[in-house]
Formats: C-alpha cells, structure tokens, sequence
C-alpha cells in the first residue's frame, strides 16, 4: 500500500467517525473472508459499514478526527475492524452480539455512542435493549391504558345497569 492509499483509508475513517453517530470495535481476529462479507452484507442492510484497515491507519484516523474519539484508541490492537452507524446504534449492536454469540472468534471490543466510550459489557446491555419501534409501542401503550380503563369501566356501568332495566322487566311480566 503506498501513501496516497493510506491516505485515502485515514481520509475515509476520519470521514466516517465525524459523519456517523456511533461506532464500534470488533474483533475479526481468524475469521475468514466469506464470513466477514457475511456480516459487511447483515450490515449495510440496516445501514452500517464495516470497514477492516490496519490498527497504525486507524490510531492516525481517530487523532485526526478529533478529540471526541480519543477514547477509543486503547481498544485498537491486534486484528480488529472498526463498524460505523448512522441511525439505529442499538439495532447495530444486537446485530454484532448475535453474530459473536454464532462465531466465536468474533468480538465485540469496544462501541462509541452518545460521546461515550462503551466496553463490552455495555454494548452488550444496549444490544439486549428492545428495538425503538417496540419502545414506542409500549410507550403508546402506557399513555393509552388510563383511557382504556375508563372506557372499560364506563361500559360497564352502562351494562349493569342494562342488565338491572332488563331484570326488573322481566320480572314485571
């Protein structure tokens, strides 16, 4: 790789961290080519890239990108891939958390979300997060039961005292 390819790679990475709103460090460490395009093709689906470079490009990319990433830099070492997100950071993690869980050699290292440094075992709390959709689902459905309630109980008094019009009538006869 000559210097102008590295210096479109640390172009690109520092792009992508400035663009992006989160970021995580995985480990590829022994996993092979179709396996990685497995997950590259997983991930753009739900609007990710994975972009694999050596660790010296990526250290260069995070000091040129400014002072907010900086705290990823202790988690690149050995053979890692860095994932960039644009919309759904916690849909992204459950994706990589699911694929570690498949592939053992693969490893959620590090995430970056939020202007917070994440380790593993906090992206791995995000991941078991349900998704926003469902979120929101149950939060239409909290503001809603106070209101289903008090139309339940309406209704029910409207019937009782159907059912006590209709007794009384048929008693009468």
């Amino acid at each position: 790789m000559n210097r102008q390819d590295k210096s479109a790679v640390i172009t690109s990475l520092k792009n992508n961290f400035k663009e992006n709103s989160a970021s995580f460090v995985v480990g590829v460490n022994g996993l092979t080519v179709v396996q990685i395009e497995s997950l590259r093709d997983t991930l753009r689906q739900q609007g990710a890239k994975l972009n694999v470079a050596k660790v010296r490009l990526m250290k260069r990319a995070l000091q040129d990108a400014g002072d907010v990433h900086k705290g990823l830099e202790p988690y690149l070492k050995e053979q890692i891939a860095l994932v960039f997100v644009q919309q759904e950071a916690p849909a992204i993690a459950k994706i990589l958390c699911g694929f570690a869980k498949e592939n053992e050699r693969f490893s959620v290292v590090a995430g970056y979300m939020d202007s917070m440094v994440l380790d593993t075992n906090a992206v791995k709390t995000i991941a078991s997060l349900p998704s926003r959709q469902v979120l929101l689902a149950q939060l239409a459905a909290t503001l809603n039961a106070p209101v289903t309630g008090l139309v339940c109980t309406l209704h029910q008094m409207v019937a009782q005292v159907v059912y006590v019009l209709k007794a009384i009538e048929e008693k009468k006869q």
